[in-house]
């Protein structure tokens, strides 16, 4: 006991002087200190770089101290588009409330207006980025957040624009409360296991809201990703959940609300996902639960392509899509339990909610179109509805294992 005594007493004594030895420097166009490089030159580890409002031209503005860099009333960092704005390079870091433009587009160096080199315990937060190439760019660090950030891009082509947030040989972070817009990747992940991305806005970015590779355990959750160029990509990875998110108008030939590509043991639960072309797009992805997730008015809902093994599909609500569930293999052993169909016509003679009736979602008309997509024009036609009933009666092209024994006469609420 008194030896904890000790120590206790010991450490309150650090904080206190701490607290005593760490000064702010301020820094403002009239000040002595009038540039933010010379700010942090001046500045000791711990101590506070307060920036004034105001317009300061630099960029290759690095911190290999611990250090607080903040901004009052949004002061802007131009980095007049001749390269890279801030490198940080020590831990305990925090960058806040800053506006910072123009950084130099490369075509052989990822310029990024915030770059975190080999870090941990840093914070990125409340600033915003604008004409940007990269924004926020995390690689090889950890133990850190990324919060409540405002990233706006004006990526026009996939080649000369950058990702809004991109982490990559980066664990245990927490992006949440960003907006990212007009980029080329909204949020991009590579190796980077144990992330938590949550209540992110990613929307009209070129490419993808999402796109991680390679990334396990991670989590995503309240996030809402709307029309972006192909929507959320995810590839190569396991363990990921993602609940409560909204996958909504991302419309386009090749476009979906989700890809799923080798993607094993993950959770997909209570998302919504609305007026997609594809909601989402399975390709040799095995073991994932889908449950509670709501599809609505989207081109297909769930398209499998390839080996797609023990998966279950249950209290999911399908409403208005034009084909629920397509299919192009003969072999299942994936599970349909307790959905609600809008296109179920079964009875519920014991009013017990379940129709007595089992649903077969896959349509032969839906592999006719993945085998033949110029067909398409015949969607609403007589002749779709005359292949669906005689597949239906007798199937040959599609899984007659396939079904959802215990359909839902009303939706999930």
């Amino acid at each position: 006991m008194i030896k904890k005594g000790v120590a206790s007493i010991v450490f309150f004594l650090w904080a206190c002087s701490w607290q005593i030895s760490a000064h702010t420097v301020v820094v403002c166009k009239t000040c002595p200190v009038d540039s933010v490089k010379k700010g942090i030159a001046i500045a000791q580890a711990s101590d506070t770089v307060l920036i004034q409002k105001g317009t300061y031209p630099e960029y290759d503005i690095y911190i290999d101290k611990p250090l607080t860099l903040k901004g009052e009333n949004y002061p802007v960092i131009d980095g007049q588009e001749k390269g890279e704005i801030i490198k940080i390079t020590s831990d305990h870091v925090t960058v806040d409330g800053l506006f910072i433009i123009n950084v130099g587009v490369s075509y052989t160096t990822d310029h990024a207006a915030i770059r975190v080199i080999k870090s941990e315990q840093f914070t990125i937060q409340n600033n915003v980025l604008e004409r940007l190439f990269f924004g926020i760019y995390l690689e090889k660090s950890s133990h850190g957040k990324v919060y409540h950030n405002k990233i706006i891009g004006e990526a026009k082509d996939e080649y000369n624009s950058g990702n809004g947030i991109q982490l990559w040989y980066s664990h245990y972070v927490e992006v949440s409360h960003n907006h990212v817009q007009g980029t080329r990747d909204g949020i991009y992940l590579e190796f980077s296991d144990h992330i938590t991305i949550q209540r992110n806005t990613s929307t009209k970015n070129l490419r993808y809201g999402l796109h991680f590779m390679f990334s396990d355990n991670d989590v995503y959750t309240q996030n809402t990703f709307e029309e972006n160029g192909a929507g959320v990509a995810v590839m190569f990875s396991r363990n990921i959940k993602m609940y409560d998110n909204t996958f909504k108008k991302n419309w386009g030939p090749s476009a979906y609300g989700m890809l799923l590509k080798e993607i094993n043991d993950a959770e997909i639960v209570n998302n919504t996902f609305e007026e997609n072309t594809i909601a989402i797009n399975i390709e040799g992805s095995n073991r994932i639960r889908y449950k509670d997730n709501d599809f609505i008015k989207n081109g297909w809902a769930i398209r499998v392509i390839g080996a797609c093994y023990t998966n279950t599909f249950s209290g999911n609500n399908f409403m208005n899509n034009s084909f629920d569930v397509s299919y192009n293999g003969k072999l299942n052993d994936n599970q349909f339990k307790s959905n609600y169909w809008d296109n179920y016509t079964g009875y519920d003679l014991d009013r017990n909610g379940i129709g007595d009736v089992p649903y077969r979602p896959v349509k032969l008309f839906s592999y006719i179109a993945n085998k033949t997509p110029e067909t398409i024009i015949l969607l609403r036609s007589l002749f779709m509805d005359i292949i669906d009933f005689s597949e239906k009666v007798s199937p040959i092209f599609t899984p007659d294992n396939l079904m959802d024994a215990e359909p839902l006469m009303k939706k999930r609420q």
